[in-house]
């Protein structure tokens, strides 16, 4: 079993092509490698969730687990990139913005995530050079 507990993990739908996207963009963007990734469907991923007593079921939900917490909605974006480090730091400053805006444009969003972007059959399969960065 791998220990994810010190590592700081995105959790995000394996199958939506949306999800798939920022995935990519968030591996080009972390210079640092810091980010690990899990899909909410993975073993790693079904872990985590039930460790918090979230969801097993609800892959609508971006997740953000970093230092024993997890985040989850446009909290755990805005953490992510927090933890990007350099410009992307300011994005975090969308944190002024009410949760229940933030999370209402979230969900709208999660909503036709499919219908806008599709769905993949399968979870994504890291390439051998990533596959370091996923759990």
């Amino acid at each position: 079993m791998y220990h994810w507990e010190s590592e700081s993990v995105v959790l995000f739908d394996g199958v939506c092509n949306l999800c798939n996207g920022i995935v990519n963009f968030l591996i080009d963007a972390d210079h640092r490698n810091r980010l690990k990734f899990a899909s909410l469907q993975s073993e790693t991923g079904q872990q985590i969730l039930m460790r918090f007593g979230m969801d097993t079921a609800d892959f609508d939900t971006f997740v953000f687990y970093s230092k024993g917490r997890t985040y989850t909605r446009s909290r755990a974006a805005l953490e992510v990139v927090r933890e990007l480090g350099g410009m992307w730091r300011l994005a975090y400053g969308a944190i002024i913005i009410p949760p229940l805006l933030r999370d209402g444009i979230y969900r709208w969003i999660a909503a036709n995530r499919y219908r806008w972007f599709g769905k993949r059959d399968a979870c994504r399969m890291p390439t051998p050079e990533l596959k370091a960065r996923f759990l």
